[in-house]
């Protein structure tokens, strides 16, 4: 399912969608953390002005978006790291920001990393990566490599998935508002919830 979530024809819109309630997984030393993504925000590559790729721009910091499909872009913004997929074909430089995960496996291991627990551990882009483990060593690599990846084995289906505008993008037209982020309504581990939390987490 995966590799044709990347390699078929879907949308970098779809693909956002599609990756919530996928188990998102960093593997190293003989150690797994995990968590199911729950916030997700899609980057339109050349035409979106939100996007580092915008205009075509091709450097060697975004030499990765220009890659594959399921090339990992990792970059740093505001100290913060920053864990993106690739979701088109090569030379079209779009993919996906993952916003939020809700813990799975090794818990323990994310909390010391964060020294944070509860819904704070993983409730934005860079709380995740540093609960993971995930650093820029991994820009240019894949999803579909052994360190990180989806695990298809589990994967948990939203009972709803809204949509807003992207977090902290001003000043970019049209661009600003539109509805690019997706989230499973509920769950309380997406960042700048709002509302009430599911009692089932905004899982079927």
């Amino acid at each position: 399912m995966i590799d044709k979530l990347f390699k078929g024809d879907y949308t970098t819109k779809e693909i956002a969608q599609n990756l919530l309630g996928k188990l998102l997984v960093h593997e190293k030393d003989g150690k797994r953390v995990s968590g199911f993504i729950v916030e997700t925000e899609a980057y339109l590559g050349i035409e979106d002005m939100a996007a580092h790729s915008f205009g075509g721009r091709k450097t060697e910091r975004t030499y990765a978006m220009f890659q594959e499909a399921g090339t990992l872009y990792v970059h740093v913004m505001h100290t913060h790291v920053l864990l993106n997929i690739i979701t088109q074909e090569k030379g079209i430089p779009e993919g996906v920001l993952i916003r939020a995960i809700e813990p799975f496996e090794g818990i323990g291991i994310m909390e010391e990393n964060r020294i944070k627990h509860g819904y704070q551990l993983t409730n934005g882009p860079g709380n995740l990566t540093k609960a993971l483990g995930i650093t820029m060593k991994y820009y240019g690599e894949s999803i579909f490599g052994k360190q990180v990846f989806i695990d298809e084995s589990f994967s948990r289906k939203p009972k709803k998935i809204l949509s807003s505008p992207r977090i902290g993008i001003a000043n970019k037209g049209i661009w600003t508002e539109k509805e690019l982020r997706f989230f499973v309504e509920g769950n309380p581990y997406v960042s700048r919830r709002k509302g009430k939390i599911a009692s089932d987490l905004g899982w079927l």
